[in-house]
């Protein structure tokens, strides 16, 4: 029997962050649908009437912690200046605040990573969801260059520099958080990025 319709989104969820529980606690190596279900105390029954498989709840996984910093970084950018510079200034921070705040999230992304290097969907998955960041980052860039804010480059391969960046860092705070602080981080990815995007002199 299905659940409710109330219910089901409700439950879907907390389903699925379990699986992310899981995936931090064992990875995907020992994620089993009988893992999942007792973490979100449910019977197997109930989850395989969401999830057919475990690729399945890892892609699920995956577009959760990518909504939740979707989240973090459209919360940042509406409280700061609304200037270019600034909104891709908010955008670094939220991101690796999340690193620390959130250390699932990378692990998560490292999981999904390791299996989509022999699953071809969910590789696609994956360069859907990096060509996606890359058009947000770049959309923040463009607006930059017609601003003046900018030097003239173009948008996306931009974007895959400091989606790079934001990345690495990012990796290096979530798995060896004694390198440095968020705080300095932050701080030396900003100016990586102003320095990479500053105008030439005249």
């Amino acid at each position: 029997m299905s659940p409710k319709r109330g219910v089901a989104p409700l439950r879907r969820a907390e389903i699925v962050r379990a699986t992310i529980r899981c995936l931090a606690r064992d990875g995907y190596s020992g994620l089993t649908m009988k893992r999942v279900a007792r973490e979100a105390g449910v019977s197997q029954g109930i989850l395989h009437y969401y999830f057919t498989d475990k690729r399945a709840i890892l892609v699920a996984a995956l577009e959760t912690v990518t909504t939740d910093l979707d989240r973090r970084v459209a919360a940042a950018q509406s409280r700061g200046a609304r200037d270019p510079r600034a909104r891709l200034l908010a955008l670094v921070g939220a991101c690796l605040r999340l690193a620390v705040e959130e250390r699932a999230f990378w692990i998560v992304f490292v999981e999904f990573w390791g299996e989509m290097m022999h699953d071809r969907r969910l590789r696609e998955i994956n360069a859907a969801l990096y060509e996606r960041m890359r058009w947000l980052i770049g959309a923040v860039v463009a607006q930059g260059v017609r601003a003046g804010t900018f030097r003239r480059v173009n948008v996306l391969r931009a974007a895959a520099v400091i989606l790079g960046l934001v990345d690495g860092v990012s990796l290096q705070l979530t798995f060896d958080p004694t390198a440095f602080r968020v705080a300095e981080a932050t701080r030396f990815c900003g100016e990586a990025v102003t320095r990479y995007l500053a105008r030439e002199a005249p």
